[in-house]
């Protein structure tokens, strides 16, 4: 019979191992290479420069005049339904945060996408407890070239920090043009039943990715689960291009 696991030590060395980590490797900017703030990649004065998104229709994150908040619709979702019932934006998609989502998706950056997920932490309401995340998964052709799925990266933590279940029961199920290359018309076409569900899912499901332009990823991704049974659906995404 194997001895029980003694979790308060287990936990001690965990501990003292990160705090041995952080001394030997203290916080570097990711930005500008200054020395880090309060426990991250970021310094003070970079962060001040980092775009919020602040202000923002509520349904697709469509910046909006300053002021307005994150309560009213654009004229766009004012005019038809959306499978998409709350988007949130944690930044609008201007430097630096730009350039961290291009190294963290295009060249292995790692690092900034664990800044990123830090900062989507600390500027974001949490969903509501019975909510499961969902990262936008990438299909298996692309993660096989790229060897890690961006939005599961950030999922990760902010499921394992707000103690809510992380689900990868949404897939695709085919390959599909790059989005960056493509109209907001072709992106749609582009996406239209590239998602399939393939277990059981809550009622209430809160989508993670890391960039939104039109939302046709977005889109398609939670006309899938609703098609699925799930009742409401909703968007978290690092970051909106206005």
């Amino acid at each position: 019979m194997k001895p029980p696991v003694n979790k308060s030590m287990i936990n001690l060395v965990y501990g003292a191992g990160a705090r041995l980590t952080a001394l030997l490797l203290p916080p570097r900017c990711l930005v500008c290479g200054e020395p880090g703030s309060a426990g991250r990649d970021l310094c003070a004065a970079c962060a001040l420069t980092l775009p919020w998104a602040l202000d923002a229709c509520r349904r697709c994150a469509l910046p909006l005049p300053a002021g307005t908040g994150l309560q009213l619709l654009c004229g766009v979702c004012q005019q038809g339904p959306s499978p998409l019932q709350q988007v949130r934006a944690t930044f609008l998609y201007a430097a630096p945060v730009d350039g961290l989502l291009r190294r963290f998706k295009f060249h292995q950056d790692l690092a900034a996408g664990r800044l990123l997920s830090q900062l989507m932490l600390a500027r974001r309401d949490p969903p509501p407890a019975e909510a499961a995340l969902v990262p936008v998964p990438l299909h298996r052709s692309r993660l096989r070239q790229r060897g890690y799925d961006q939005g599961r990266e950030l999922a990760r933590p902010l499921a394992k920090a707000l103690h809510l279940p992380l689900c990868a029961a949404l897939h695709r199920t085919r390959a599909t043009a790059a989005q960056s290359e493509l109209d907001a018309t072709t992106r749609r076409r582009n996406v239209r039943g590239a998602f399939a569900v393939t277990a059981p899912l809550p009622a209430h499901i809160t989508l993670v990715d890391d960039v939104m332009t039109t939302g046709a990823t977005l889109q398609a991704a939670a006309s899938a689960l609703r098609r699925a049974g799930v009742e409401r659906v909703d968007a978290w995404v690092c970051a909106r291009v206005p």
